[in-house]
């Protein structure tokens, strides 16, 4: 059968894909603080981040959007899935992805490019993070009416806890 949505693992900055949005992972003041946060805002333009944090505070298990400044992404997705607590919480975690692909389906976005959320500060390894994303993907996909497709943009270390749950979630589908 396979999975209900096309998902690709890219090793690479996520700042230079081609996609409807980005979802970067923030905190609750969404200041773009995190690494690949910080690599965004350096490729879109400050008022990216000046944009977010006017709709600060938020709660984790959320996400704001924002234009994409001067980014090929249209919009900047931004997921609070680790709280200042910085306690590892899954709920949270899928709370803040759903969040992320509820606001990419209500701006009818047909692909979105989804940096590791979870696993900043260490609070999730790779290993945990990558099937509650890909997995959380592949829900909203079976139950959106919206098809689009979706990229996790990881970098080295990441590349092959990604890409086992990529093969795990197409083997379950």
């Amino acid at each position: 059968m396979g999975l209900p949505i096309e998902i690709d693992v890219w090793q690479g900055p996520i700042s230079e894909l081609e996609v409807d949005a980005v979802v970067v992972p923030a905190t609750e003041t969404l200041f773009m603080t995190t690494g690949v946060a910080t690599a965004v805002k350096r490729a879109a333009g400050e008022e990216v981040e000046l944009a977010a944090i006017r709709q600060a505070p938020v709660a984790a298990g959320t996400a704001v959007v924002t234009d994409g400044g001067h980014l090929p992404a249209a919009h900047v997705i931004h997921a609070v899935a680790v709280g200042h607590d910085l306690r590892r919480d899954r709920e949270r975690l899928r709370a803040a992805i759903h969040a992320s692909l509820r606001l990419a389906a209500g701006l009818e976005l047909d692909r979105v490019a989804f940096a590791p959320l979870g696993t900043e500060r260490g609070v999730f390894p790779p290993e945990e993070a990558a099937p509650i994303l890909i997995d959380a993907i592949s829900e909203h996909a079976r139950r959106s009416a919206h098809p689009s497709a979706a990229v996790v943009a990881v970098g080295a270390t990441e590349w092959s806890a990604y890409r086992a749950a990529l093969v795990g979630a197409a083997t379950r589908a």
